[in-house]
């Protein structure tokens, strides 16, 4: 009976140093596997304008991921192109407010996309007062937004919405503000 006592406290003790390092590998994996699914690439453009644009990086980064998932030759299904999947029509008025003029093809370069992008977002923000709105008006649309905040079913105070009435919409928001959040984490960025 004594040797049975001996060989179960063994056990036990293997089970809990397995227990352990299965702990320590998945402590130290897990960052390594969620920097893989959520990159922080083109870092050199994203610092640039987001201090151009007074935006938070991991914002940023969390709408390249939700947009494109960092390919820059992406193509939505209703034309959206680039890192940031901006519309030819939206490029095309941005440029008029900064007096440039490039073809639609230039939003397929990573520095132009994400450019115009924090452009966009910043006027955004600015027009409706926080991220989340820009984040709705981005993917829904300005006149959405300007709609929904003037319909009680939706904002009991005309400057923030209760409920966002496109599922897709909410949905995408939602994606973008978790993303931002694990950005801000994994890098430590804000």
């Amino acid at each position: 009976m004594a040797k049975h006592k001996s060989k179960g406290k063994g056990c036990l003790l293997g089970v809990l140093l397995l227990a352990v390092l299965c702990g320590a590998v998945c402590f130290f994996a897990v960052p390594s596997v969620l920097k893989t699914l959520y990159p922080a690439k083109y870092d050199n453009f994203v610092e640039t304008y987001t201090r151009e644009y007074d935006l938070e990086k991991s914002f940023v980064f969390a709408v390249i991921k939700c947009e494109s998932s960092f390919d820059p030759q992406a193509v939505s299904s209703v034309g959206a192109r680039g890192l940031m999947q901006i519309m030819p029509e939206t490029f095309e008025w941005l440029q008029w407010k900064t007096g440039e003029s490039l073809p639609d093809d230039a939003l397929f370069d990573p520095e132009t996309s994400i450019r115009y992008g924090c452009l966009y977002y910043q006027y955004l923000i600015r027009e409706f007062g926080s991220e989340a709105l820009a984040v709705c008006a981005y993917h829904a649309g300005s006149g959405n937004v300007r709609k929904w905040l003037a319909d009680e079913r939706y904002s009991s105070d005309g400057k923030t919405l209760d409920s966002v009435p496109f599922n897709s919409t909410a949905s995408y928001l939602k994606n973008v503000m978790k993303a931002k959040e694990l950005y801000r984490r994994l890098y430590h960025i804000n």
